[in-house]
This record gives structure tokens, C-alpha cells and sequence, in this order.
């Protein structure tokens, strides 16, 4: 079997190859850039996860002088800072703010394009947000309501899981008609969640949500303010939370290939949601 797509685009990447956009300098989100392009990844999002206001600023400032050399940075997807403290995953509570727009001006910036935050705790942050251009996704959240969101952020993780009573997170992903990210690494989803999802979603966006130990020596690293283990198949916290895939975008689309779970469709929905032609391709075998 043959099967032919765009070229990929990541829009939720926490880093690979022992690079960690939280702390890397210019040189490493080239060199990044680099080697997702040799792997059909030829376009990315790099994705920030919670810390402080300082830091933030300076990454973007990083990732922004990177993309004047590589057209492969299309902006940057902040994750992190405006979620709910019920679902905070392994992100660092000390540095969540309330979701208002003066607290975002302290980080804003017209290179980020994606924001996830808890629409249950908004406070005016989202109309602004949306006046903007910014794409809103919620994540890391409670909340049942995605009236004002444009999508998801990776389905089932980090938020209130499927419900035959009353409004969820999930359960609004899967019926409201927005873009929902899922992460299909075999770690993150089961397979018989992801067959669910494909039969109840067009509007399917494949991430990998990949950390930096990925495709690196590393078995530990620091990550989100906590120490990351990795055992050969998942990357977790000292308490057990899942930190984040260690499967790159490719790795998930050739293993949902050999599953014939995989439409072409799943690549070409982020080109649309972002309102990009499709470019270059690649051709798939199973």
C-alpha cells in the first residue's frame, strides 16, 4: 500500500534531540529544525511549556531570531501558564496566572500562534485572544464548554475524560465541531480510544507532543521544573505522570499505517486549520 501526503507539520513539539525549547538558544532550534526536516517534518510549531514570565519572554525572542533563518518555524504554540491547577500534569503551578489580558501582555508577542489554557477560567482572555488571530485550544482544563475555542489539545490527556452525564472536556471534543490534537504514540491514547475518536472526528490533528529526551542518550532530564525519567517506552515524572511522548510525528504516522488506522486527511487538517497550502510530499508504504 501506497500512500502520499503533504509534508508534516508539528504544532505541538516541547523539543527533540536533547533540546529543550524552554532553555535552548538559537543554534538548537535550527538545529532542530534540521532534522525534522529530514525526517518529512517540514514544519513546526515549537511549544513552550509553564515557567516564568522571564523566561518565556527570552525564548520567544530565541525562537523568533531562529526563524529568520528557517522557514520551517511557522510560531510558537504556548502551552501552559493560563490551565487549571486540577489538570496540571507535570507543568510548575508557582508560575500559573489568572487568564486575563493584562497578564498576557506580559508575554505577548505576534509570533505566537496557538495559546491552550482552562476556558472555564477565563476572564476576557479568549475575545482577545481571538481579535488577535491566535488560535485558543483548550487543555489542561475542565471544563465542558468549547463554544469559543478553535481546538483541543491532546484529547484525553490532562483534562476531564468522557462523561454520559452532563458537559466534559472530551466529551465536547469529540461532538463540538472544533480541531481536536491527539497524541497516537501507543502510550499516551489506547488504540481502541484512537479507532473512537477517528470514527466520531474529521477534524483530527496528529501531534507527538514530543519532549527533548526524544530520539537522544538521555534516560533523565529536567523538564517542566521536574526531573523526567525515560525507560525505553515512556517518559514520566517521579510520580508516574506522563511527561510528554518520546515518538516524533513520523514514528506516529508509520505506526498508524501498520494499523490502517491512518487517512491522509490527518496531515492535510492542520494545513487547513492553519490556513496554509499543503507543500511538498511524501510518499508512505506500508
Amino acid at each position: 500500500m501506497v500512500i502520499k501526503t503533504p509534508l508534516l507539520v508539528e504544532q505541538h513539539l516541547h523539543g527533540a534531540f536533547g533540546i529543550d525549547f524552554n532553555k535552548a538558544e538559537v543554534n538548537d532550534v535550527l538545529r532542530v529544525a534540521e532534522k525534522l526536516r529530514e525526517r518529512g517534518i517540514g514544519f513546526f510549531f515549537p511549544t513552550l511549556v509553564t515557567d516564568s514570565v522571564e523566561n518565556i519572554k527570552r525564548r520567544i525572542s530565541v525562537i523568533k531570531e531562529a526563524a529568520k533563518s528557517s522557514k520551517s518555524i511557522l510560531g510558537i504554540h504556548l502551552e501552559g501558564i493560563f490551565i487549571n491547577p486540577e489538570k496540571k500534569g507535570i507543568h510548575n503551578p508557582e508560575h500559573f496566572l489568572s487568564l486575563t489580558i493584562e497578564n498576557y501582555k506580559l508575554i505577548e508577542d505576534e509570533f505566537i500562534k496557538i495559546v491552550t489554557l482552562a476556558p472555564e477560567l477565563d476572564e476576557g482572555l479568549i475575545d482577545y485572544l481571538k481579535s488577535k488571530g491566535v488560535k485558543v485550544q483548550a487543555g489542561h482544563c475542565v471544563g465542558g464548554d468549547l463554544s469559543k475555542v478553535d481546538g483541543v489539545t491532546h484529547l484525553f490527556n490532562a483534562m476531564s475524560g468522557i462523561s454520559h452525564r452532563g458537559k466534559s472536556t472530551a466529551l465536547s471534543a469529540l461532538v463540538d465541531d472544533v480541531y481536536t490534537e491527539i497524541i497516537a504514540d501507543g502510550v499516551h491514547v489506547s488504540d481502541d480510544a484512537l479507532k473512537l475518536v477517528f470514527k466520531a472526528k474529521d477534524k483530527v490533528i496528529l501531534i507527538s507532543d514530543a519532549l527533548p529526551i526524544t530520539h537522544s542518550d538521555m534516560k533523565e532530564t529536567i523538564f517542566a521544573d521536574s526531573k523526567i525519567y525515560y525507560d525505553g517506552e515512556k517518559a514520566t515524572s517521579a510520580d508516574g505522570t506522563i511527561a510528554g511522548s518520546t515518538t516524533l510525528l513520523d514514528g506516529i504516522v508509520k505506526r498508524l499505517i501498520k494499523l490502517d488506522l491512518f487517512k491522509p486527511e490527518y496531515i492535510e487538517n492542520v494545513y487547513h486549520y492553519h490556513g496554509i497550502e499543503p507543500v511538498g510530499e511524501i510518499v508512505w508504504t506500508k
